[in-house]
């Protein structure tokens, strides 16, 4: 067990969870300010960012770097200094530390030593988004970066697939649009909602189901980094359905497909559709429907 009393009065390094602003520098608070004019040290992501931020504030502090290709050997360095009884700002780029970011094992390491580890709170692009996004936020899931891998994407997807919270993702531009249509093929057509620039004077919100969203990611150049909002799954299970209200109950994924054949669409067209009705993978159903044409 361990018990922390952060603020009492002991001789001992500790480690601060500094906030920093994810666009609009008007959002460092006054506590973060004091905290890091505070501290011994500053351990950031990229120095040169974190040089730019405490200069806006006419902050002079030492800076460390502490990032995803150093951080075992950085953060043994860290750790040292706080057995020193050092007081260690951590900070990201933008927004809380240890939120897909590295800190998250400075601050594992920082606990299990027996240091304090005191949060500063401030701004977050996860929870800005959620808020002014218009799908529910009385509960949520953050999921971060989502799998870059195929494999590892269709995975961690098909996971999610029937958590009813409203989903929080991050993405990077040259990723969002591949990301985008793996969801839809995966979760069928949901609403979801793009957030971009953050805070900042081009600030967006692309709000729409993903079909929405391909298009609007299709029709030109994509910058900045993304809060991928997405609604969680609203289905019905097979147990609380009402079975007249469900056409397609008492068909099989075989004629399910052949009923759309039937009204003009395309195979491929028909699996995807009844995929979505069913609330399925749409490769289950590619598999289903052509195990069964093979055995006859």
């Amino acid at each position: 067990m361990n018990i922390q009393r952060s603020f009492a009065q002991e001789e001992t390094g500790v480690l601060y969870l500094v906030a920093t602003p994810i666009g609009n520098l008007d959002d460092m608070t006054v506590r973060c300010l004091e905290t890091l004019r505070a501290v011994d040290v500053i351990a950031c992501e990229d120095t040169r960012q974190t040089r730019k931020l405490l200069n806006h504030f006419q902050i002079e502090k030492r800076t460390v770097s502490y990032h995803e290709h150093n951080k075992e050997a950085s953060g043994q360095g860290l750790l040292q200094w706080l057995a020193e009884g050092k007081q260690i700002a951590l900070v990201s780029d933008a927004g809380l530390p240890a939120i897909s970011d590295p800190g998250a094992d400075l601050v594992r390491d920082a606990v299990a030593a027996g240091y304090p580890v005191v949060p500063v709170p401030g701004a977050n692009a996860g929870l800005t988004a959620l808020i002014a996004s218009g799908l529910p936020t009385d509960r949520f899931v953050f999921c971060g970066f989502i799998g870059r891998e195929n494999k590892e994407r269709r995975e961690e997807l098909e996971r999610l697939k029937r958590y009813p919270e409203t989903l929080i993702f991050y993405e990077a531009p040259h990723r969002i649009e591949k990301t985008i249509a793996a969801m839809r093929e995966a979760w069928g057509n949901r609403r979801a909602v793009l957030a971009r620039e953050l805070t900042k004077r081009y600030e967006e919100f692309v709000r729409g189901t993903f079909d929405e969203l391909l298009e609007w990611l299709g029709n030109g150049e994509v910058r900045g980094e993304f809060c991928v909002i997405v609604e969680g799954f609203t289905g019905t299970t097979a147990a609380e359905a009402d079975e007249e209200n469900i056409w397609w109950q008492q068909l099989s994924i075989v004629q399910h497909v052949e009923h759309y054949c039937e009204q003009g669409l395309s195979k491929k067209e028909a699996i995807k559709q009844a995929a979505d009705d069913r609330g399925l993978p749409k490769r289950d159903v590619y598999n289903e429907y052509h195990r069964d044409q093979e055995d006859e």
